[in-house]
């Protein structure tokens, strides 16, 4: 497989994945919303969430519902649509690699979401609009694993997949502790358990969650779960044994498997309950956000920027 068709099937992962959280993010915040007193500070977290703060403030004053909506729902930069116009790009120009039908459903959800842009704007037609998003999404990743054959294409794919829900689960988990923890959030103690529910929601993981905790929603046990279980799909010690496992399969892995070791190692021998309680988290966080980042470094200098461009 040349370089520039396996970096295409590396974003279409990604992308994906990308829209399909996002959705799911501005469904539960929808209704978080609905919740609380002032909801202020949960359209500013969602800012915060997507790193894209000053592309958001070029266009925006102010962090409201409206604002945060449009700019997650059809802005230039971190939004659905944008995602789903670079997934749709790389797939048009990778047809032969994949099925047909999974082209044509990220074809057929990118005119969905352009015929349907004003429909997220007032909240009697967003649910409905994320809920189809996030359905279409689930269907293209569920026709990827059933139908799709197991090759390379279809490790590069996962492997952008992985790495993106690692990703996004951290700066969920990051933002949620530090809302829940800054001295200016003081009112949102009384609402604590309903705020780590939501962050559960946020990734799909507030049933598993409960299956797998013998406890109430609290932060130190969710923290725990989103880092370090082995059994959730959207934690991080979860998808980074999937990327390990993509690796192997793929040839001249030795620095990319060696960063991803790395990020395990640092999972693995953590005390998310302790770095909870002394309020180190944050900190601990941004490192597994340096060893995601250093992941994808790997990948794209061994497989997308080879000076030969050879068939890997």
């Amino acid at each position: 497989m040349l370089s520039r068709v396996a970096e295409r099937m590396f974003w279409i992962g990604r992308y994906m994945e990308r829209v399909e959280s996002t959705a799911l993010l501005l469904r539960v915040n929808t209704n978080l919303a609905l919740d609380l007193p002032n909801s202020k500070h949960v359209w500013a977290s969602l800012i915060d969430i997507t790193g894209d703060k000053d592309n958001f403030h070029e266009t925006y004053q102010l962090e409201n519902e409206q604002n945060v909506v449009k700019f997650l729902t059809q802005g230039e930069t971190s939004s659905i649509r944008t995602a789903l116009k670079n997934a749709r790009e790389n797939a048009r120009t990778s047809r032969e690699i994949m099925p047909r039908e999974a082209w044509e459903k990220i074809n057929k959800l990118h005119h969905f979401v352009e015929n349907n842009l004003k429909k997220p704007l007032k909240r009697e037609g967003r649910d409905a609009f994320l809920g189809e998003v996030i359905g279409r999404c689930h269907e293209f990743t569920g026709y990827l694993a059933g139908c799709m054959s197991v090759t390379q294409a279809f490790n590069f794919m996962k492997l952008g997949r992985k790495l993106e829900r690692a990703d996004m689960t951290t700066r969920i988990l990051d933002i949620g502790c530090y809302n829940l923890n800054d001295p200016k959030h003081t009112e949102l103690a009384d609402y604590e358990r309903l705020l780590w529910t939501s962050l559960l929601m946020s990734v799909s993981g507030y049933q598993m969650y409960r299956q797998h905790v013998d406890d109430h929603v609290n932060g130190e046990d969710v923290a725990d779960f989103l880092l370090r279980d082995e059994h959730f799909p959207r934690s991080v010690d979860f998808c980074l044994d999937e990327v390990s496992e993509c690796c192997e399969q793929l040839p001249l892995s030795d620095e990319p498997q060696r960063a991803t070791n790395l990020a395990q190692r640092r999972i693995k021998n953590s005390n998310v309950i302790d770095l909870f309680s002394s309020g180190e988290l944050h900190w601990f966080i941004d490192e597994v956000q340096l060893d995601l980042a250093r992941i994808h470094h790997q990948v794209e200098m061994t497989w997308f920027t080879y000076r030969n461009d050879p068939a890997t």
